[in-house]
């Protein structure tokens, strides 16, 4: 009995070392299956650290190259964007290549429907009354494109606003700027100075010229967001010469009026405007065209006669299908 109870214990000592050495095992494999797992998470997140960087430079390297020679004028200079973009109206791709200008959804969206926009009176002299206004009119402007885009099944993203006293940098140029207003594809911003233009407009009073300003420029803005700018600009860029370029820039800015007076005329009651404020529209439109002693490599922004014609297809049509300038006749975007 003592032998056989012997026996029992060795064989009772060999099967629990055997338990032991299996837990030791595993205990060393899910130590070595931790530290294995912490090593390709380093490694990954050095890798994507390095791609971030990558980008970045990418993207530097891009918005340097945007202001070379061949670059379009710096109210539209930019990198270009993603082609899907978020906010509202978020599904649908924006279009590309030529169809972004002569087949774009915002032709097919219908009118405009902005909310009631009463604007404050205008004391142009004052920089706060300005800033007040020209904030007033971007709200309008953010509620109405953004409702446009979701029509259209767009993703849409308002842009920054710097109206500007002091001095300073965008990525596109410095300002002040001769233009006093300018958008900068590259910050998706509008810059506008608070006393610069009504300089520049020699202290023009009525409220519509500032507004038209602002909508011009913000204009440019829905032209990048809904992908025509990106194709616009590859195709400037081919072309030989800067009167074929021009032909190119003459259209976008012709665009830009119309748009600006598309989104006049759906506001005109509630804003109020008259018939008093259209005149003084189309005068100033006329005022900012190409002069007719211009040459070809001058002119940018359409005849007087185009720039008028272009602004009031806006304020009647009230809605973007008014404003298909890329497939007009040459003579009305001349």
């Amino acid at each position: 009995m003592h032998a056989g109870f012997g026996e029992s214990s060795r064989a009772e000592t060999v099967r629990r070392n055997r338990r032991i050495d299996r837990r030791v095992f595993a205990l060393v494999t899910a130590v070595l299956v931790l530290l294995l797992a912490l090593a390709v998470l380093s490694w990954t997140a050095v890798s994507e650290e390095g791609s971030g960087d990558a980008s970045q430079e990418e993207a530097s390297q891009e918005l340097e190259e945007s202001g070379d020679g061949d670059s379009p004028p710096a109210d539209e200079t930019g990198v270009p964007g993603v082609e899907a973009l978020p906010g509202q109206g978020e599904g649908r791709d924006r279009p590309t290549g030529r169809a972004a200008l002569v087949a774009n959804p915002l032709y097919e969206s219908g009118r405009l429907s902005p909310l009631p926009c009463p604007m404050p009176e205008l004391e142009p002299e004052d920089p706060e009354s300005m800033e007040e206004f020209l904030h007033t009119v971007a709200d309008c402007l953010d509620q109405t494109w953004g409702t446009q885009f979701a029509e259209a099944g767009l993703g849409f993203e308002a842009p920054e606003r710097v109206f500007w006293e002091e001095p300073g940098v965008s990525p596109c140029r410095p300002y002040p700027s001769p233009a006093g207003a300018f958008y900068c594809r590259a910050s998706g911003s509008i810059y506008i100075g608070l006393t610069d233009v009504v300089d520049k407009w020699n202290g023009a009073t009525q409220s519509v010229i500032y507004a038209s300003l602002l909508a011009h420029e913000y204009a440019h803005h829905v032209q990048s967001q809904s992908g025509l700018l990106e194709y616009y600009h590859e195709q400037r860029r081919l072309e030989p010469d800067e009167a074929e370029r021009n032909s190119w820039t003459r259209r976008s800015e012709l665009q830009a009026n119309c748009m600006a007076g598309a989104f006049l005329g759906a506001i005109r009651v509630s804003y109020p405007l008259t018939g008093g404020d259209l005149d003084t529209l189309l005068t100033d439109a006329a005022a900012t065209a190409d002069r007719p002693d211009e040459t070809a490599e001058e002119r940018t922004h359409g005849s007087i006669d185009n720039s008028v014609s272009w602004t009031e297809r806006g304020w009647k049509g009230q809605g973007p299908s008014s404003c298909n300038t890329w497939e007009a006749p040459e003579e009305e975007v001349r």
